[in-house]
């Protein structure tokens, strides 16, 4: 990553960078639970919104509001000129750990469902139990709600692949992406990651870009391995005793056909615990829980 900079946002934890195409780049905050709007160029930060509860991913929504997945109240429709703010429920169904999506053209929002024992913030529990109850969720214009896929350790990003008609959700605790394809329904692997894969994103070539906030941890790997009743003895250890994320600063590009395109390191000083990226006519933006700040680099 030549040339990365850090952006303050005035706040904590933007989990989730998203481009206007217009200079700007909009995010959640943590501390605030504010949306904000940041000029590129200058680093001015404008708050958009205050949504209630805790931001994570975003994306846009056709008719120019930014969706946005709030942890504690499900999706939400932000309008960015007034701040005005909308719940998207779901028909049949409801999110527990609301954290990624990606929406198409018509409405049709695909969004991962992480956990439905644990919230966002004691995600390392769920990982250390490995309760693989997170899911992938369509969701209908008119609210319909559908699950694609479940069992997942952790389900995190999501993507649309519109050539393969195929969604991509990401596990992290498995280090792996699952594939479900949606003409026939079969989920499948669609490749292992360099690390425990967070927030997922299409570039402007049409290839993944998945944020690595931590390197392959062989510790929680061998936890996984583990009767049930252990793993939730480790997971309820104080902070110092469980397995840790192995610090980084590191995102993975991949084809649509899940080989490897690059992967992009760099200063875990500088920046790390990266958990959101995306790329723009060759600026990429990253998001982190544990900063203060954007980063961008250009490739």
């Amino acid at each position: 990553m030549k040339n990365l900079r850090r952006i303050d946002v005035d706040g904590d934890a933007p989990e989730d960078p998203l481009f206007d195409g217009k200079g700007h780049i909009y995010t959640g905050l943590k501390d605030s639970n504010a949306v904000v709007r940041i000029e590129i160029a200058s680093g001015k930060v404008t708050k958009i919104a205050e949504p209630g509860g805790r931001p994570l991913g975003m994306d846009w929504l056709p008719d120019g509001r930014i969706l946005l997945c709030n942890t504690e109240l499900g999706l939400q429709a932000i309008d960015i000129k007034t701040g005005a703010v909308e719940p998207l429920p779901l028909k049949g169904d409801t999110l527990h750990l609301c954290n990624n999506a990606h929406v198409l053209a018509d409405g049709t929002i695909f969004v991962s469902d992480s956990s439905s024992k644990f919230p966002v913030d004691e995600y390392k529990k769920d990982l250390a139990e490995n309760t693989s109850t997170g899911r992938l969720i369509r969701r209908d214009p008119d609210g319909t709600a559908t699950v694609l896929a479940d069992g997942l350790c952790f389900a995190n990003g999501v993507v649309y692949l519109q050539d393969h008609n195929a969604v991509l959700v990401a596990a992290s605790g498995t280090c792996d992406i699952t594939k479900v394809d949606l003409a026939s329904g079969l989920v499948s692997k669609f490749a292992d990651t360099d690390g425990h894969p967070d927030n997922m994103s299409i570039g402007s070539d049409g290839r993944i870009w998945v944020a690595i906030p931590s390197e392959t941890n062989p510790a929680l790997a061998t936890v996984h391995k583990l009767p049930f009743v252990l793993r939730k003895i480790v997971a309820n250890l104080p902070e110092k005793l469980q397995p840790k994320a192995v610090k980084c600063c590191r995102v993975q590009v991949f084809n649509t056909d899940g080989t490897v395109h690059a992967l992009h390191v760099g200063d875990s000083d500088t920046y790390h615990m990266v958990t959101g990226v995306r790329e723009l006519d060759g600026v990429v933006a990253l998001g982190s829980i544990e900063q203060n700040a954007l980063a961008v680099f250009e490739v």
